[in-house]
Parts: structure tokens; C-alpha cells; sequence
């Protein structure tokens, strides 16, 4: 015979009902990595650095999103990436991988370029002679400006004034190219100072924007964090207009209900309105001459429950004239 569900013990149902919770809870946390619904293909790439690639970033395919990185770890004197591919792709096995920027604030992306017959074995990995790493903006100025520095340009314009030299009795185009160059050199040569402090002040800036880095990134979160507080403020000034709305309503029934007790009551109002304003100067008046009497009242009572009173020549005082004592 069978128990009725509400006679049974509640423990055992408490305890499987909360290990189930539990369990979906765990599935909907991992949703990723479920066979079926975070499914994809999974793959490495070596890379001599990170380029400031993150866990979670994109991989995309010609601009287009098709997977998502899922770990960087140091892997000896390399770093290794590992990605994963949701969306259903082909690339070839010479397939190559790159770190680019993808927005100006610094974020960047795993890019794939495609390359080879075939498609890419899953789980392999793509090695270091087919990955580029990132090359960021202050990086590139700051090996100009170095670069730039080294070069020497007196001896850059003697080489090309000799080659001019030996080549004078080529035909007129080549003349005429090697002149060019040789005018070139010597601007060059002459703007050599400007150069130095042209390259030198870029060298500052990109030094400047490099120490500055941190200070951008907090201010960044700084600003995130106050755009989460406007949104949570924005829901708490949404539900008081939702409220004063909605009081404003019952107010407004609660007037129309009542309009035929209330119209009386405050015609009533008015008048004596209508009077104390017509003999506010006698109340006025009369507060002022109330305020003396108050006052020896409230000195005639202010000792307790008894009233203190004084009647002048009520006796005749001890030792006054014309009194005689025995």
C-alpha cells in the first residue's frame, strides 16, 4: 500500500529536492563546457608572448567571430593559447595565428589566417614559426625613435654622393634617380637636429602614454563602476515614480469617491478661514493683553497645587507705632 505524498517524510524529500537545486545550479554554471551545449573544437597555438591576450577573448576568422580563448599558460620560454571553435569552420593545416588589437583601449583578439589543404586536426597545435604576436602603437614608436637614432646620416650621404659619383655617365633616368637620392641625403643630413628632437619627443610621448597605462586602465573601471551605480539608481528612481504614480491614482479615486462629504466640510473651512482672517488684528490684540495675566497666573501657580496670594494690612505687623506688647 502506498503512502500519501503529504503523510511521507519531509527530510528525504528536502535532501533530494536540494541536491537536485545543487546539480542544475553546477550544469547552468558550466553550461560551457557541456558536450552538447558548449560544444567545439579545441586547439593551441604557441606564441613567444601573450600581446596582452586574455582568457575569454575572441577568435575570429577574417574579422568574424568563431570561437572564444579558453586559457594562456606559460609553457617554458613560450607562451601557450588555448581556443576553442563554436561555430562550424574550415581551415587548412598550415593554418597560422596571430595577436591583433581590436579596440583602441588595448583589447585585442586571436586571429586566424587560414592556410593548407584539409581542415586542421582537432587538438593540435599551431607552433611558433606560424604565430605572430601582438606589436602595439608605443611599441612601434619606441623602436623608430631608437632605431632612427643609430642611424648615421654624415656617412649615409657620403655613400650616396659616391655612388652618384660612379654612376654619372649612366644613362639620363638613372642619373636623374641617383641625384634625387643624393638631394635626399642632403636634406636629410641638414635636418639631422630636427630629426633627433622630433624622434626624441616622440620617444617622451610614447613613454608618457606608457606610464599612464595604469592610470587609464583605473580610470576605465572608475568610470564602469559609476555607470553600474546610474543604473542602479536609475531602477531605484524608476520604482518611486512607479509608486508616486500609482498613490497619485488612489489619491485620486479616493477624492471622487468622496467629493460630496468633503465638498461641505471644506466650504465650512473656508468660512472660518474667512472670519480669522476678518478679525486676525483682534486676535492679534487680544494675544498681547493675555500675556501679563498668563504670566502672573503662571506665577501664582507654578509652586503646586495651592494658589500663593498675599492681602496687604490683613495684620498688623509686631512692634508697628501704637502697638502695645506684653
Amino acid at each position: 500500500m502506498s503512502i500519501p505524498f503529504r503523510e511521507r517524510n519531509p527530510v528525504p524529500i528536502g535532501a533530494a529536492g536540494l541536491l537536485v537545486i545543487a546539480v542544475l545550479l553546477a550544469l547552468a554554471f558550466n553550461v560551457q563546457s557541456l558536450p552538447l551545449v558548449g560544444g567545439g573544437d579545441h586547439y593551441k597555438a604557441a606564441f613567444s608572448e601573450a600581446g596582452g591576450l586574455r582568457d575569454g577573448d575572441d577568435v575570429r576568422i577574417a574579422g568574424v567571430k568563431v570561437g572564444k580563448v579558453t586559457g594562456i599558460d606559460l609553457a617554458g620560454d613560450h607562451v601557450l593559447v588555448d581556443f576553442r571553435i563554436t561555430e562550424d569552420v574550415a581551415f587548412g593545416a598550415q593554418t597560422g595565428a596571430s595577436v591583433r588589437m581590436k579596440t583602441l583601449l588595448g583589447q585585442k583578439y586571436l586571429a586566424l589566417e587560414p592556410a593548407g589543404s584539409g581542415q586542421l586536426k582537432q587538438g593540435s597545435e599551431i607552433p611558433l614559426d606560424r604565430t605572430v604576436s601582438s606589436y602595439d602603437v608605443v611599441n612601434a614608436f619606441t623602436d623608430l625613435a631608437q632605431t632612427a637614432e643609430r642611424i648615421d646620416t654624415d656617412q649615409l650621404a657620403k655613400s650616396l654622393d659616391v655612388m652618384a659619383t660612379e654612376f654619372k655617365d649612366s644613362p639620363p633616368h638613372v642619373r636623374a634617380a641617383l641625384n634625387g637620392l643624393t638631394r635626399l641625403s642632403r636634406t636629410i643630413a641638414s635636418r639631422d637636429a630636427e630629426l633627433k628632437r622630433l624622434l626624441a619627443s616622440a620617444h617622451a610621448v610614447t613613454g608618457t602614454v606608457a606610464e599612464r597605462n595604469k592610470a587609464l586602465e583605473t580610470l576605465i573601471k572608475d568610470a564602469d563602476l559609476l555607470m553600474e551605480e546610474l543604473n542602479a539608481r536609475r531602477d531605484a528612481i524608476h520604482t518611486l515614480f512607479t509608486n508616486t504614480s500609482a498613490m497619485a491614482q488612489q489619491v485620486t479615486a479616493l477624492v471622487r469617491e468622496n467629493r460630496a462629504e468633503l465638498k461641505p466640510a471644506l466650504d465650512q473651512l473656508t468660512k472660518v478661514l474667512a472670519v480669522l482672517q476678518k478679525h486676525e488684528k483682534d486676535l492679534n490684540d487680544t494675544i498681547a493683553a493675555m500675556a501679563p495675566f498668563t504670566r502672573m497666573f503662571s506665577n501664582v501657580l507654578g509652586t503646586g497645587r495651592w494658589f500663593d496670594t498675599y492681602i496687604a494690612n490683613l495684620t498688623v505687623p509686631v512692634g508697628a507705632p501704637g502697638v502695645k506688647t506684653k
